[in-house]
């Protein structure tokens, strides 16, 4: 359990024989002590817009670290300020990563304690992050994670689509073509998709997506746990309509988009004619590929059925 030490006082003569212990936070106005931390890496998830959705203990985690690895030096500081965390702050991020990494490491091989934020959520999420963790594990070093806010969980739960099965994206290519393109590729996902996007991209996105998946139900997210949380549940096409004409939305944003609809079975016949019409047309492989795109079997079952038409008309 943390110890409470008085407000504005400086650490006592027990803290400055123990400085692992004097690396306190503020908690309602109370200044609390740190627990020591066990050396190693401590991924922690961190408020995506509402200070107060931090845990008591990423706060202690914080607070005990020897450094903390963050994106925007800048971003986690106003974090760090309004808990009164004065643990230093290293930035790690995409572009200095692989020249961080083997400084991170060798820190954590020397008993270090550090953790590792993102700008705001969970870690590693759309963020960078996951070399390091596997460079970790690779050489035997301790890494937990302390779990907490996360943009996708909050957005899919507010969603109202089904939450079963899901498939995070992250952000869509910026180009109309790659996006086109990607979109085409995760069509047939058999679930429901969550995807990052901005502001000015995001009218765009959505005419993309409304094109390439249809009328499906989805909901556009933005502002989460903030003061002006929305959350607009219409079909992609709605929404498509919507955002054209208006102004691009502030904030952070998530798409949730609902899964396919499930086809109907074929009935016994249907598969034998399109494989009947197909090879009148084109070689038993490309009949093969045509008939798997359309109906979404696998080649292997559509070829085996190939064969034994085959195999009865000659």
């Amino acid at each position: 359990m943390p110890r409470v030490a008085r407000p504005g006082s400086a650490p006592d003569a027990s803290d400055a024989a123990e400085p692992d212990r004097a690396r306190g936070y503020l908690v309602a106005g109370a200044r609390l002590v740190a627990p020591p931390l066990a050396p190693g890496l401590h991924i922690v998830a961190t408020p995506i817009g509402t200070l107060a959705d931090i845990t008591l203990r990423a706060l202690e985690t914080l607070a005990a670290a020897d450094a903390v690895l963050c994106e925007d030096t800048r971003v986690t500081a106003k974090l760090m300020s309004h808990y009164g965390i004065g643990a230093r702050l290293i930035a790690y991020h995409e572009h200095n990563a692989s020249e961080m990494r083997p400084k991170v490491l060798a820190r954590l091989a020397a008993g270090e304690r550090l953790a590792l934020v993102s700008d705001a959520g969970t870690p590693l999420i759309s963020d960078p992050g996951f070399k390091l963790v596997r460079d970790c594990a690779a050489e035997g070093l301790h890494v937990t994670h302390l779990p907490g806010p996360s943009a996708v969980l909050t957005a899919l739960v507010l969603a109202g689509l089904p939450t079963d099965r899901f498939f995070f994206e992250g952000f869509l290519p910026p180009k109309q073509a790659a996006r086109r393109a990607r979109i085409a590729e995760i069509a047939r996902v058999p679930g429901t998709l969550v995807l990052f996007e901005t502001g000015p991209r995001v009218a765009e996105a959505l005419a993309d997506l409304a094109e390439g998946l249809g009328p499906r139900p989805a909901a556009l997210a933005r502002e989460l746990t903030k003061r002006f949380e929305q959350v607009r549940r219409a079909s992609l096409p709605e929404l498509a309509g919507a955002l054209a004409s208006g102004p691009d939305p502030k904030g952070e944003i998530v798409l949730v988009i609902g899964p396919p609809e499930e086809e109907a079975p074929l009935e016994g016949g249907e598969l034998d004619a399109l494989l009947a019409a197909a090879l009148a047309r084109v070689s038993l492989k490309d009949a093969v590929a045509e008939v798997a795109a359309a109906t979404g079997l696998k080649r292997r079952e559509v070829y085996a059925r190939a064969l034994e038409l085959a195999q009865t008309a000659g």
